[in-house]
């Protein structure tokens, strides 16, 4: 797994949202280039855990898993 440092507006998105669980958000992750990363853990709306590396700046929408 690799960890991944979202960025303030990702991050300012996420803290407005519901917690999944206690500290973690269960996200999918939509990148610009298309590809869609399905429930993604992000922990304290700042760090999530992937198995795939990508950088911040390639994410075009964060939405919570229902």
């Amino acid at each position: 797994m690799k960890t991944v440092r979202l960025t303030a507006p990702w991050i300012d998105r996420l803290v407005h949202l519901p917690e999944s669980g206690m500290g973690y958000q269960r996200v999918n992750i939509r990148l610009k280039r298309g590809k869609v990363l399905h429930d993604v853990m992000v922990f304290n709306a700042e760090e999530c855990q992937v198995e795939e590396s990508f950088e911040p700046a390639e994410i075009e929408d964060v939405e919570l898993v229902r």
